[in-house]
């Protein structure tokens, strides 16, 4: 089972925006820390969760357990639906990409139990000028 870990973070609304990634398991352990273009916390959040099943694609087509602290991309994933026309896209690329997975599971976390992710996010907002 792989363990995929990730955060967005947003210094701004919109403002300059990072995501991180943590992977972990079957003997993989990654970190992603990348600037993304200006957006909002919840974009952000949006797209860490899309980078991060692309990575983990690459490492298994297995099990994958998702973490996140962010309530509602979880809720989103959980219920294939979003009301924010902003996220539609972003939810659509996400669903698809969860079904590389024979099982696929997301479960939200307090911001304390992500902290590996979040500094990562916060770290890509400092690599920008």
């Amino acid at each position: 089972m792989i363990e995929l870990y990730t955060d967005g973070a947003s210094a701004g609304n919109p403002g300059k925006s990072g995501i991180g990634i943590y992977i972990t398991g079957e003997g993989h352990s990654l970190k992603i820390s990348e600037p993304i273009p200006p957006c909002d916390n919840h974009t952000a959040e949006f797209l860490a969760l899309i980078r991060g099943l692309e990575e983990a694609v690459r490492l298994t087509t297995g099990i994958l357990s998702v973490r996140s602290d962010s309530q509602l991309v979880v809720q989103a994933v959980e219920k294939e639906f979003v009301k924010n026309e902003l996220y539609k896209p972003h939810l659509k690329k996400a669903l698809e990409l969860t079904r590389n997975f024979e099982y696929f599971f997301i479960k939200w976390i307090a911001d304390d139990m992500n902290r590996a992710a979040d500094a990562l996010a916060r770290q890509a907002i400092h690599k920008q000028q």
